[in-house]
């Protein structure tokens, strides 16, 4: 569907598409689904965090969550979080990249 969008584009409809295909019935995933989604897709950007008190913080807000379950909208603040408390985005700031 984005072809020709941009990588931004393309990296945002990949998000989406991963959640899609993790998600129950409803569009939505429950703690456990979020977890193993996080593992196998975001391992790079939370390896080693796991003993940080910013990352415990972001994790331990999906129990705070009334059904037990986050949206599309959640997961995208949660993705985000967790990529602006990463080691790895320090690593990524220092790449440029030409076009």
């Amino acid at each position: 569907a984005l072809r020709k969008g941009s990588d931004l584009e393309k990296a945002f409809a990949t998000a989406a598409l991963v959640y899609n295909n993790y998600a129950d019935p409803e569009s939505k995933l429950s703690k456990g689904e979020t977890k193993s989604l996080l593992q196998s897709q975001f391992w790079h950007f939370i390896q080693g965090q796991e003993n940080k008190p910013k990352y415990q913080e972001i994790i331990s807000s999906l129990d705070e969550e009334p059904e037990n379950k986050i949206n599309f909208e959640d997961f995208m603040i949660l993705l985000v979080s967790l990529t602006l408390m990463s080691d790895l985005l320090q690593e990524i700031k220092n790449v440029k990249t030409t076009k």
